[in-house]
C-alpha cells in the first residue's frame, strides 16, 4: 500500500467549516428520513456516516475535474460547493423546476447529482471553469463504465497536442475523474472490468470505495474475497518499474487527519502521473441503514450498533477538534445548533417552493369548477360538487390529484346538462395547458431538441459520375472514416481489433498508421467499458466512435446503454449529453453467435439512442456523416455480409449525409407494400424479382432507421396506394416487425386503408443454426418472402394466383 505525506497544514477556520458541513449534512439526512416516513417524500437514500471521507476527498476536487459517483455523495457535493441543503430537499420532494433542482429536475430521486454541462441552447459550457459531476444512476456499479471514459479523456487531451486548442474542454489533460462506490457494489462485474481497463490504460482515475461492512443486510464476508477489496486487488497494485496497474491507499473513515493526507497524496499522483488510484476507506458507519425502505437494527448486532456509535465519524471528528484544542465544547455546540437550524430552514424553504406551484394549479382548477353544482338527473347526486370538495381538502395536492379530478368531473357531467358545454370548454383549456406543462416537466429532451439534432442536419446526396469507381463496401467506409479523421481532431475510434489490423473487416485499414494510436485504438475484450469509455469521453466534448465487434456482443453492454447513455439527456433535462456513436455489425451469418439480429432487444431498451440499420456501406457512411454533425447518440448496425460486395465510391466521400428517419422506396409497386431494412433488403429484392415473374407488383421500402421510424410517413402513403402490407426482417417473431406494424397500422392509421390482413415475415424463435442449411431453415429467405406475399395475393384473387403447392 502507498505511503502517506505528513506535512499537511491545518487552518482552524477551515476545520470548523468542515465540522459545520459534516453536521449540516447529517442533519439533512435525519430530517430527510422523517420527510419520507411522514409521506411528504416518496423515497430517501442518504450519505450519513460518510461525511468526513467526502469532505477530505472534496478538498482535492478542482475546476475541470469530474465525478462519477454513488448516490450517497451529498457531503462531497456540498463540500465542493455544488449542492446546498435546500437543493437536498428539493431533490427529495421531486422538484421539477430546473433552477431549483439542477441536478435532475425531478426526473430521478434524491442524491442523484449532476452538474449542467450545457447552456439552455445546447451548446457547451466551459467545462474547465467548473467542477463537473456526471449524472448519477441508481444501478449498482452503473457509474463505473462512464468513469473510465471521463478519465480516459484526460489522457487523450494530454497526449494529443491537436486537442490543446479545445481549452473549454480540458486544460491539457490535467483533470482527474473521481469515482465513488459502496464496498458491496464492488462485487459487480462493471467494477472489475473498469478497474482492469483503467490499470491497463493508465488514466487519472481516483476511485474511492466506502467500506461500511455491509451490502444492505449482507455482511462483507459474503461479498468480497478476503473480506477486503484492497487485499483482493493487491495483485493489480502498481509497483516500481511496472507500466500498468494502479496505486492502492487505505484510510479509516473517522480519521480526519489521515483522510486528508491520503486523498491529497493519491489525487496528486493521479493528476501528475495519470496513474489510477484506489482509495479503500474502512471503518465507515451507516447510522440510518441502507435507505428509508428498512431498518439496519434488523440485521446488525447490539455490539455492532454500539461500535457504530463510538466510531461515528462526526463524533470522532468532534473529539479530535477538542483534543487538539481547536475549539471549545461551547463553540462546537453553537456550530451544531446552527447546522440544525439551517437544515430546518432549508427543508421549509424547499417544501414551500415545491408545493406552491402545484397548489396554484389546483386553485385555478377549483376556480373553474367552483359554484357549478350539477345534480345528476338520474342519480340525484352533485358529483361535480363532491369531487371539487374532495380536491379542496388536499392540504398538499400533487399534479395527479389535479388532473384526475378534472377528468372525473367531465366524466360525471351528463351530456344533456346545461353547464356541460361551458364547463367542458373551460376544463379543456386547463387540461391542455397542464398537459403541455407536464410534458415539459417529465418527458422532454429524450433526444436533442436543438439545431444540432440529428433530425435537423441537412441531407446531402451521394454524388456519382462516370469516373466513380466500383469498390468493395468496406473501402467506402474506410475512405469515409479517413476524411472524417482529417476534418475533426476530436474524433476517436476504439474497439476490439480496430487499431493495428484496421478492424475485423478492414473498415479502419491504415488509419492508425496515419492518425496515431491515440486516435484509433485497440481495446481489450470488454464491451461494457468500451461503451463506458465512449460515454465518458463524449461527456467531455470528444467525438468517440465505440466499436462493438458484433451486434450479439451488445448484450454485454446493454445495461450501460439502456440505463446510462440512453437516459442521459432526458434525466438531466438537457443538462448533459454524450453524442457517442456505437458502431457494430450484424444480421446474416451462420451459427448461433456472431450472427444475430436482435433488434427488438435494443429498440425497446435504448430509447434515447437512435438506431440505424443501413442496407449497405454507402448508406452507413452517410449516416455516420450525419451523426458526426449532430449531438445525438446513435447505434449503427452495419450489414455483416456487405463488406465485400461491390458498391460505387461516392465522389463526395466524407461529405454526403443520409437523413435519419427517412425511408427509401427502392422499387415502386401497386399490389402490396413490403417493408424491411438492413441485410434483408437484398433478400427482399431477390424475392420481388421472383414475384414480378408472377405478375405481382411489390413496392419495396427500406426504412433505413428504426429509431426514428419513418418520419415522413412514406409507408403509410404506400399502403394507401397498395392497400396491403408485409413487414420483413430476421428478428424473432413479435420483434422489430411487430414494432414496425404497430407504428404503421396503429400509430399512423394505416389499418384504415387495408384490404388484406397485414403479415410479418421473421426468423424462427431460436437462434440461427450452423451451416448454410441451418441459416436457410432458421432465418427467412427469398422463398419465404415470395410465399407470404403470394399467399396474400392468392387470397385476393385465387384464380389469377392459384395455389402453387397443391
Amino acid at each position: 500500500m502507498a505511503s502517506k505525506k505528513t506535512n499537511i497544514e491545518f487552518d482552524k477556520q477551515e476545520i470548523l467549516n468542515d465540522y459545520y458541513i459534516a453536521r449540516l449534512s447529517r442533519e439533512i439526512s435525519l430530517l430527510g428520513r422523517k420527510e419520507v416516513l411522514t409521506g411528504k417524500a416518496k423515497f430517501g437514500i442518504f450519505g450519513d456516516g460518510k461525511e468526513l471521507t467526502q469532505i477530505a476527498m472534496a478538498k482535492n476536487f478542482k475546476d475541470g475535474d469530474w465525478r462519477s459517483g454513488y448516490y450517497r455523495d451529498q457531503t462531497f457535493m456540498m463540500a465542493a460547493g455544488l449542492f446546498s441543503a435546500e437543493d437536498f430537499f428539493a431533490q427529495l420532494y421531486g422538484q421539477t423546476d430546473v433552477e431549483l433542482n439542477p441536478g435532475n429536475a425531478g426526473r430521478s430521486f434524491n442524491n442523484h447529482f449532476g452538474t449542467r454541462s450545457l447552456n439552455p441552447d445546447g451548446t457547451w459550457k466551459d467545462l474547465t471553469a467548473m467542477k463537473n459531476s456526471s449524472a448519477d444512476i441508481s444501478p449498482t456499479a452503473g457509474q463505473m463504465p462512464r468513469l473510465l471514459g471521463l478519465a480516459w479523456a484526460s489522457k487523450l487531451f494530454r497526449e494529443n497536442r491537436e486537442l490543446h486548442q479545445y481549452k473549454n474542454f480540458s486544460n491539457k489533460g490535467n483533470e482527474v475523474a473521481f469515482g465513488t462506490i459502496g464496498d458491496a457494489s464492488t462485487s459487480e462485474g462493471h467494477f472489475f472490468e473498469t478497474i482492469n481497463a483503467a490499470a491497463v490504460l493508465q488514466v487519472p482515475m481516483a476511485m474511492t470505495v466506502y467500506d461500511d461492512g455491509y451490502g444492505i443486510s449482507v455482511p462483507r464476508e459474503y461479498q468480497t474475497a478476503k473480506g477486503s477489496i484492497s487485499e483482493l486487488l493487491s495483485g493489480i497494485e502498481k509497483k516500481k518499474g511496472d507500466k500498468t496497474g494502479m496505486k492502492i491507499y487505505k484510510a479509516k473513515g473517522w480519521d480526519y487527519h489521515g483522510l486528508i493526507e491520503t486523498f491529497s497524496q493519491g489525487v496528486d499522483e493521479a493528476r501528475t502521473t495519470h496513474t489510477p488510484i484506489l482509495f479503500h476507506i474502512t471503518e465507515i458507519t451507516q447510522p440510518q441503514g441502507h435507505s428509508t425502505s428498512g431498518s439496519h437494527e434488523r440485521y446488525k448486532s447490539a455490539e455492532r450498533l454500539q461500535w457504530e456509535q463510538d466510531f461515528d465519524c462526526n463524533n470522532k471528528f468532534r473529539q479530535w477538534i477538542i483534543d487538539n484544542k481547536l475549539a471549545s465544547n461551547d463553540e462546537l455546540k453553537a456550530i451544531e445548533e446552527k447546522a440544525a437550524t439551517d437544515a430546518r430552514e432549508a427543508k421549509n424553504a424547499a417544501w414551500k417552493k415545491y408545493t406552491e406551484p402545484i397548489k396554484a394549479e389546483r386553485d385555478a382548477l377549483v376556480k373553474i369548477i367552483d359554484n357549478r353544482s350539477c345534480v345528476c338527473k338520474r342519480e340525484h347526486i352533485d358529483k361535480v360538487g363532491l369531487i371539487t370538495a374532495e380536491l379542496k381538502k388536499f392540504p398538499n395536492p400533487i399534479r395527479k390529484d389535479n388532473m384526475s379530478s378534472a377528468k372525473r368531473i367531465l366524466r360525471h357531467v351528463c351530456t344533456d346538462c346545461s353547464i356541460r358545454k361551458q364547463l367542458q370548454s373551460d376544463l379543456s383549456i386547463w387540461m391542455k395547458e397542464n398537459y403541455e406543462k407536464a410534458n415539459d416537466l417529465y418527458s422532454t429532451h429524450l433526444y436533442c431538441e436543438t439545431e444540432k439534432s440529428a433530425l435537423r442536419i441537412k441531407p446531402i446526396p451521394a454524388k456519382f459520375s462516370d469516373k466513380s469507381v466500383t469498390v468493395t463496401g468496406r473501402e467506402v467506409l474506410r475512405d469515409n472514416w479517413h476524411k472524417q479523421f482529417e476534418k475533426n481532431p476530436l474524433l476517436v475510434a476504439f474497439g476490439e481489433d480496430v487499431g493495428n489490423i484496421g478492424g475485423v473487416n478492414q473498415t479502419y485499414e491504415g488509419l492508425q498508421q496515419k492518425f496515431g494510436e491515440i486516435r484509433i485504438t485497440d481495446t481489450g475484450i470488454r464491451e461494457t467499458t468500451i461503451i463506458g469509455q465512449g460515454l465518458g469521453a463524449a461527456q467531455r466534448g470528444l467525438r468517440p466512435v465505440a466499436e462493438i465487434q458484433y451486434f450479439d456482443y451488445l448484450l454485454y453492454a446493454l445495461q450501460t446503454l439502456s440505463d446510462d447513455l440512453a437516459t442521459l439527456r432526458w434525466r438531466t433535462k438537457n443538462g448533459q449529453m454524450a453524442p457517442l456513436i456505437i458502431s457494430t455489425r450484424g444480421h446474416r451469418l451462420e451459427g448461433v453467435w456472431h450472427s444475430g439480429s436482435p433488434l427488438s432487444m435494443v429498440i425497446n431498451s435504448i430509447r434515447g439512442i437512435y438506431v440505424c440499420v443501413p442496407r449497405n456501406m454507402t448508406q452507413a457512411a452517410g449516416m455516420y456523416n450525419t451523426l458526426l454533425e449532430a449531438d445525438d447518440p446513435a447505434l449503427v448496425i452495419e450489414p455483416l455480409n456487405g463488406y465485400r460486395l461491390k458498391e460505387k465510391m461516392p465522389d463526395n466521400i466524407g461529405d454526403f449525409k443520409v437523413p435519419l428517419g427517412v425511408p427509401e422506396v427502392l422499387r415502386e409497386g401497386t399490389d402490396i407494400t413490403l417493408v424491411t431494412y438492413g441485410s434483408c433488403v437484398r433478400i427482399a429484392q431477390e424475392a420481388v424479382e421472383q414475384l414480378h415473374e408472377f405478375g405481382i407488383s411489390v413496392e419495396l421500402i427500406d426504412v433505413q432507421t428504426l429509431l426514428p421510424f419513418d418520419l415522413p410517413n412514406m409507408v403509410l402513403e404506400s399502403v394507401k396506394k397498395t392497400n396491403r402490407v408485409a413487414f420483413f426482417d430476421e428478428d424473432v417473431p413479435g420483434g422489430a416487425t411487430a414494432f414496425m406494424m404497430q407504428k404503421v397500422l396503429e400509430e399512423r392509421g394505416a389499418f384504415n386503408y387495408l384490404d388484406s390482413e397485414p403479415r410479418t415475415i421473421t426468423a424462427k424463435e431460436h437462434r440461427p443454426a450452423y451451416t448454410t442449411d441451418g441459416d436457410y431453415f432458421s432465418n427467412p429467405n427469398a422463398e419465404d418472402v415470395f410465399e407470404t406475399v403470394y399467399e396474400i395475393m392468392h387470397e385476393v384473387n385465387p384464380k389469377r394466383y392459384p395455389d402453387l403447392y397443391k
